[in-house]
């Protein structure tokens, strides 16, 4: 996977651990904007995918944890069939 330095994030996970993921998509579900982040770093084949509110304001991003249950469920939901409608349209 080519990684462009430019879509990096850097993150802290809940250990305070830094971790680095590549931006991959933005999505727009229910008027607000939700990022899929892939780690960068990871040594897996498929590594795990990252989902989280994506905003700006002027120049600056937010990318912020989801603590919703039912709106994380909702986007998750979204995306899969996003997923779905690609495989079927191949």
């Amino acid at each position: 996977m080519a990684i462009d330095e430019e879509n990096i994030i850097e993150m802290t996970d809940e250990d305070g651990n830094v971790v680095r993921c590549e931006l991959f998509d933005i999505v727009e579900f229910e008027g607000k904007q939700y990022a899929l982040l892939l780690e960068a770093d990871s040594e897996e084949e498929e590594p795990e995918v990252v989902l989280m509110r994506y905003t700006e304001d002027g120049d600056d991003v937010f990318f912020e944890t989801i603590d919703d249950d039912k709106e994380f469920d909702n986007v998750q939901n979204y995306i899969e069939s996003l997923e779905d409608e690609f495989e079927e349209e191949e």
